[in-house]
């Protein structure tokens, strides 16, 4: 796979560029332009008070578009595991279009959500998930279990950073290209126990194992919201759900 880029030119090219179609990066056959990269980074901007340096962020762009050509080149869209983790992101973008159409109608002050804000914060979490499938007997969950338990222990004792051991261990195929990073979530977003599990953690720390109905997790925390800075319509949705 080929893939051409300069990080040296990537100030001036974003900088000066007078069109929008210029290309700042190349991988394959598919073309990186001034447009979209503007357009990725300015949501990144949005979801956090520390968006990475310009030029680390084009790497991460040109990062994820190797593993997305290369997942494609294996065929994993007709992987059984991936088809599911589609169509849980298909389900959660539903749940998250039909809750801003709630959302409108709720009415609730600023001092209820501060008040609930304050114990039910936003939290930014990358995760190394080793799955059992839905149905799982027993013996394969506590298979699952000791898989789990050794790699927590690796990851604790270890030196490399949390983002390779992601990549090396999680069964979460679409989080693992981005360092098992997951975003920002809320309560209303996330399986109570690994929400409940964060949020119990500080910065940076790592907590395990928690257990989902998807599997066993380890978590690292990599951030907290203020309220200032919290999705307003996600936290007047938890406010009205825990009336």
């Amino acid at each position: 796979m080929t893939c051409i880029f300069s990080a040296l030119l990537l100030t001036t090219s974003l900088s000066f560029a007078q069109k929008g179609s210029e290309v700042v990066a190349t991988v394959g056959k598919k073309n990186i332009t001034v447009d979209d990269f503007n357009k990725k980074y300015s949501e990144v901007k949005t979801q956090t008070l520390n968006p990475p340096p310009k030029s680390v962020f084009l790497e991460d762009m040109v990062r994820y578009e190797v593993g997305l050509q290369e997942a494609q080149k294996r065929n994993l869209e007709r992987d059984p595991i991936v088809i599911d983790r589609i169509q849980q992101e298909m389900y959660k973008a539903l749940l998250e279009k039909d809750l801003g159409q709630r959302v409108q109608k709720i009415q609730v002050s600023d001092a209820e959500m501060k008040a609930f804000y304050k114990n039910n914060p936003e939290i930014r979490t990358s995760h190394i998930l080793i799955e059992f499938k839905p149905g799982a007997s027993a013996e394969q969950i506590a298979e699952a279990k000791k898989r789990a338990n050794e790699i927590y222990e690796e990851v604790r004792k270890s030196k490399r950073p949390f983002e390779e051991l992601v990549k090396l261990y999680s069964d979460d195929p679409l989080s693992k290209q981005a360092g098992g990073d997951v975003g920002w979530q809320s309560r209303v977003t996330l399986v109570p126990s690994y929400y409940d599990a964060a949020l119990s953690a500080k910065v940076n720390e790592i907590k395990g194992l928690i257990e989902t109905p998807f599997g066993f997790h380890i978590i690292k925390v990599t951030g907290r919201r203020s309220f200032e800075d919290a999705n307003k319509r996600q936290v007047r949705a938890a406010v009205f759900d825990d009336v």
